[in-house]
C-alpha cells in the first residue's frame, strides 16, 4: 500500500457536504486481494475490534459491513470502517465514511471518514491502516507514506511496530486532550441543531457562534455576556456570602483566616461540625467538611491553603449537596451530588473497587466525560481513616464506603437528577443568588436536609455560588433524568427569532472572481452594508486592507466570518481552497460559478474541464434551501450546475435578445431570475427578467469597468454581481449606482483593466494568467487598436500550468501584439530558470524582446 496524499476538510468539499478527512490510497497489488482472498483476515479484525461487526455499511442494516467482509470488499473500505470503530472508542461520535476509486487509476481510492476532533481522525487513519496491514500475510505486507497522514513527531509509535491496544489508548489519550468537554460540547450541539454555526477558535474551549455582527462567544459555560465583576465576586467566596446574607438568602456563617491557629480559633467559636476551603478554589480543591476537632481542623487549613493562602472557616451546613443550575435568572436543573464512593461486594478491597468503578467507561480524566475517574490522595485516605478503613480493607457486601466528604464530580462524585422534585423556595432562593451576583449562568451549592422541604424551615442554605458551572451532572446523571441544559443558554444568547448568520456571498469560477466581488461589495456597501470581502490581493474590512495575501481560501474566509463588525461576506473562493480543505462555511446564502476554462490543470486529480466543473460546482452545491444559486448561462459546463445547484436559480447571459439560448427563454418564462445583455449601440443594455417583471437596469457602457462598453467579460462580471444582488433583494437603484460608480482603477480594483493614459501612450495593466484571460483581454485591445499606432504586450504565466497552457498564452499573444516582451516570475512555481519563456517564444521569434 502507498498512501499518496491526506487532507483535512472543515467545510463543504467535493466528496461531501460535512466534514471529513480523506485519505488517498493506492493499494498496488492488494488490488487483487479483497478480504475474502484473504484467510483468516476478518475474523482476526472482528476478534480484535468487535464493534465493526454492528456497522450497517452500505447494507442499510446492523452487521452490514460484516457481511461485506466476507462476501469481499476491498482494503480501502476496510480502512475507513476502522478508522470510524477507532474513533468511536475513544467517544468520539462518528458514523459517516465512504470510499471512492479514482476515476482513470486502478487500484487508487479516496478513502474518507468523518471526524469530531482533528489529530483524533489522522490517528485513526494512521492506525486503521497499521492494523490492516498487520493483519496481511507477511508477503503482501508493507506501507509507504504514512508520514502523509502524520509525521513522525506525532506518531504513537514507529511505522514499523504495531501495537493496537497502545494505539488506542494513545487515540483516547489525545481525545481526552483535544476534544471540547461535555459543557462546549453540549452547547455547540444545540447551537447546531438550531442551525447556528459553530467555529472553534482555539485548541480549547473558545468557540464562536453565528457569524460576523451577529456572533457570541463562550468558553464552556462562560458566555459572552457573562459580567466580569459578577465572576470575581463569585471567586471571591466571603464576599459571595456578604452580597448574599446582605440580600436576605440564607448562608452559613463564616470567616477569612490565616493561620492554622487562628482557624481553630474561629471553629470553636462558630461550633463543630466546620468547613475549611480556599477563598478563591473551584471544582472542590482544598475543601474539607465535617471537621470536628481541632487537629481535623488544622489539617483542613492545611489542605486550602495549597490553592490559597487565605482560607475560609464556616458552619457546617446539615444535609444533602445539591447543584441548581440558572440561566438567564430561571431554574433550568437541579441535581443531588453524591461524594465518591464504592460499594463493597465481601471480597475486593478498597483499592480494588476504586480501580473496578474507574473502569466504567463515562469516567475519564478532568472534565472530559460525564463522570470523573476517582483518585486516591491525602483526602481520601484521612476519610477512610476517620470511618476506620484503609485501602486494603475489604467492606461487606453491600457496604457504602464513603471516599470524600465533598460531593463534586470532578473529585469522582456521582450525580441524582431531582429537577422536578426542588421545593419553590430553594428555587427562589437560587434565582435570588445568581441575580444578586449578575451571573447569567450560575452554579448554585445548596445544601438541603430535604430538597422537597424549604430551607427556611428544615435549615440549610447557599455554601457556595459558581462562575463557569459544568453541566456533566445535568446531561447525564447518574440516576434519574437528562437534562437538556445547553438549549436554555443558547436560547439565551439567540433568542427565538433573533439573527445568527450574516449574508453570505460565495464567488468562484476561473476568470472574474476578483472583479465580481468588488463590483458586490460596492453594492452591498451602497446599500448601507458593512461588507467584509477577500481576494487574491487580500482581505478587506469595508475597503480596509486587513491582511495583504492571497486571500482566496477557506482560511481567509473563516477571518472574515470572525470579524464582529462584518454585515456582509462576499468570498472569492478559488479552486485550490476547495481542493485543499473545503469551504470555509457550511452554507451560502448566494454562490456563483462565473465560468470554467482551462487552469490549474493537471494538478489535484483535476485533469479535465469536467472535474474543474465539479471542484467550482462545490459552491453552489452549498447554497442553503431559502438562497440563490447564480450560474452563467454562456457556459455550458457552468449552466449544467443547475441540476445540483441549491436554492433558486438565477442565470445571466451575454446573449439576449434573438441570440438568447431556449434554456434561458424556458427560464425567464418560469418567473425565473435572469439577468441579460440585450443588443443595442455601445454594448447594449442589461435587462433584468425577475417574477415575470422585466427591467431595464443600465446600459452597459454605463458600467464603469466596462470602458464605455467594450470590456465584454465587465458586462458579465457586472452582470453576475447584479443577479447575486437581486437574489439577496438589492434595490435596482442601489445597483445601477453601484455598478455606474465602479470604474476600472487602482485604487477600485487593483491589477484588474487598470488604464493608464499619459506621456503620449495608453497602459493597460490586467491579471490574464491563463489562455481564456489573455484571450479576453486582446479583444479589449483590439477595439483600441484604431487609436493607437501599435500594441506593444508584456506576457507571463505562472509556472505550476501546463506546457500546453503556457504555449497557447504565447501563439495568443503573438496574434495580439505588435511587439512582445515576456517575464518570468521569480519563483517559477517549480519550473528552472528561463523554462516559462522557453515554451512562450517559439511562436513569436520575430517579435520577441526579452
Amino acid at each position: 500500500m502507498h498512501v499518496i496524499e491526506a487532507a483535512i476538510y472543515r467545510g463543504p468539499h467535493l466528496f461531501s457536504a460535512t466534514p471529513m478527512i480523506r485519505i488517498q490510497l493506492d493499494l498496488g497489488d492488494l488490488e487483487s486481494w479483497p478480504t475474502d482472498r484473504l484467510p483468516g483476515f476478518s475474523d482476526r479484525l472482528l476478534a480484535l475490534l468487535p464493534g465493526l461487526g454492528e456497522h450497517e455499511c452500505s447494507l442499510g442494516h446492523a452487521g452490514g459491513f460484516r457481511i461485506r467482509l466476507h462476501e469481499g470488499t476491498w482494503l480501502g473500505h476496510v480502512a475507513e470502517h476502522i478508522a470510524i470503530e477507532l474513533q468511536s472508542l475513544a467517544g468520539a461520535r462518528v458514523t459517516r465514511g465512504k470510499t471512492r476509486s479514482v476515476k482513470g487509476r486502478e487500484g487508487v481510492y479516496n478513502v474518507l471518514f468523518a471526524y469530531e476532533d482533528e489529530p483524533v481522525g489522522l490517528l485513526a487513519g494512521w492506525l486503521a491502516l497499521q492494523l490492516v496491514n498487520s493483519l496481511l500475510p507477511p508477503e503482501l505486507r508493507g506501507i509507504e507514506g504514512l508520514s502523509e497522514i502524520l509525521d513522525s513527531e506525532e506518531a504513537p509509535f514507529p511505522e514499523t511496530e504495531f501495537d493496537l491496544a497502545r494505539g488506542v489508548d494513545e487515540l483516547t489519550r489525545i481525545a481526552e486532550r483535544t476534544a471540547l468537554g461535555p459543557t462546549t460540547r453540549s452547547l455547540v450541539d444545540a447551537a447546531r441543531r438550531r442551525g447556528i454555526p459553530a467555529m472553534r477558535l482555539d485548541q480549547f474551549s473558545l468557540v464562536q457562534l453565528g457569524y460576523g455582527k451577529y456572533q457570541r462567544r463562550l468558553r464552556a459555560s462562560i458566555t459572552g455576556a457573562t459580567s466580569h465583576i459578577a465572576v470575581e465576586a463569585a471567586c471571591d467566596k466571603d464576599l459571595t456570602k456578604e452580597l448574599l446574607a446582605e440580600a436576605g438568602v440564607p448562608v452559613p456563617r463564616g470567616v477569612v483566616v490565616r493561620s492554622a491557629a487562628a482557624a481553630v480559633e474561629e471553629a470553636e467559636r462558630l461550633g463543630y461540625p466546620v468547613v475549611t476551603k480556599p477563598l478563591d478554589g473551584n471544582h472542590g480543591r482544598g475543601v474539607s467538611i465535617g471537621l470536628a476537632a481541632p487537629e481535623q481542623v488544622r489539617w483542613g487549613f492545611e489542605q486550602a491553603r495549597e490553592h490559597d493562602r487565605r482560607v475560609i472557616v464556616e458552619q457546617q451546613f446539615t444535609g444533602r449537596d445539591h447543584r441548581i443550575l440558572i440561566v438567564g435568572g430561571e431554574v433550568v436543573a437541579v441535581a443531588e451530588r453524591v461524594p465518591a464512593h464504592v460499594v463493597g461486594n465481601g471480597r475486593t478491597d478498597i483499592a480494588g473497587l476504586i480501580e473496578a468503578a474507574n473502569r466504567d467507561k463515562r469516567r475519564g480524566e478532568g472534565h472530559e466525560k460525564v463522570m470523573t475517574r476517582i483518585i486516591v490522595d491525602d483526602h481520601v485516605i484521612e476519610r477512610l481513616g476517620r470511618a476506620g478503613f484503609d485501602l486494603h480493607s475489604i467492606p461487606a457486601s453491600g457496604e457504602t464506603v464513603m471516599l470524600r466528604a465533598t460531593a463534586n464530580l470532578s473529585t469522582g462524585g456521582t450525580a441524582i437528577d431531582r429537577t422536578e422534585q426542588i421545593h419553590p423556595d430553594n428555587a427562589a432562593i437560587a434565582r435570588r443568588a445568581a441575580l444578586v451576583l449578575g451571573l447569567d449562568v450560575a452554579g448554585i451549592d445548596f445544601i438541603a436536609p430535604d430538597i422537597t422541604r424549604s430551607v427556611r424551615g428544615t435549615g440549610g442554605g447557599i455554601v457556595e455560588v459558581n462562575a463557569a458551572p459544568g453541566f456533566r451532572m445535568h446531561l447525564e446523571p447518574s440516576e434519574g433524568h437528562s437534562r437538556d441544559v445547553a438549549r436554555p443558554v443558547i436560547r439565551m444568547l439567540f433568542p427565538p427569532g433573533a439573527p445568527t448568520r450574516i449574508p453570505i456571498f460565495a464567488i468562484t469560477g476561473t476568470n472574474g472572481k476578483s472583479t465580481t466581488v468588488r463590483m458586490l461589495a460596492s453594492i452591498l456597501q451602497k446599500a448601507g452594508l458593512r461588507v467584509g470581502f477577500t481576494t487574491t490581493s487580500g482581505i478587506y474590512i469595508d475597503d480596509e486592507l486587513i491582511i495583504e495575501a492571497d486571500a482566496s481560501g477557506p482560511k481567509s474566509a473563516r477571518t472574515v466570518l470572525r470579524d464582529p463588525t462584518v454585515e456582509a461576506a462576499v468570498l472569492e473562493t478559488a479552486r485550490g481552497g476547495i481542493l485543499r480543505e473545503g469551504l470555509g462555511f457550511d452554507e451560502c446564502d448566494v454562490g456563483a460559478v462565473l465560468n470554467i476554462a482551462a487552469d490549474h490543470l493537471g494538478t489535484k486529480s483535476v485533469n479535465t474541464l469536467e472535474d474543474l466543473a465539479a471542484v467550482k460546482s462545490v459552491v453552489v452545491e452549498a447554497v442553503r434551501s431559502g438562497g440563490c444559486s447564480v450560474l452563467n448561462a454562456d457556459d455550458p459546463l457552468t449552466l449544467h450546475m443547475r441540476r445540483h445547484a441549491g436554492g433558486r436559480l438565477a442565470l445571466f447571459t451575454l446573449d439576449g435578445g434573438n441570440a438568447m439560448s431556449e434554456i434561458v427563454r424556458r427560464h425567464i418564462a418560469r418567473d425565473g431570475l435572469a439577468v441579460v445583455r440585450e443588443p443595442g449601440p455601445r454594448g447594449g443594455d442589461v435587462i433584468v427578467y425577475n417574477d415575470g417583471e422585466r427591467h431595464r437596469l443600465i446600459a452597459a457602457a454605463e458600467i464603469g469597468a466596462t470602458l464605455g462598453g467594450i470590456a465584454d467579460f465587465n458586462v458579465q462580471n457586472a452582470m453576475a454581481a447584479a443577479a447575486m444582488a437581486i437574489a439577496h433583494g438589492i434595490e435596482y437603484d442601489t445597483i445601477r449606482d453601484a455598478l455606474s460608480g465602479f470604474a476600472s482603477s487602482f485604487e477600485q480594483n487593483p491589477g484588474r483593466l487598470n488604464v493608464h493614459d499619459g506621456h503620449g501612450f495608453r497602459v493597460v495593466l490586467d491579471y490574464a494568467h491563463n489562455p481564456a484571460g489573455l484571450r479576453a483581454l486582446t479583444r479589449v485591445t483590439d477595439q483600441m487598436r484604431p487609436h493607437h499606432r501599435r500594441c506593444v504586450g508584456m506576457v507571463s504565466i505562472p509556472g505550476d500550468r501546463r506546457d500546453c497552457d503556457i504555449r497557447e498564452m504565447g501563439e495568443i499573444a503573438a496574434a495580439a501584439f505588435d511587439r512582445i516582451a515576456f517575464r518570468e516570475r521569480p519563483d517559477g512555481r517549480g519550473r528552472e530558470p528561463g523554462e516559462i519563456i522557453a515554451l512562450l517564444a517559439p511562436c513569436c521569434m520575430d517579435t520577441l524582446t526579452c
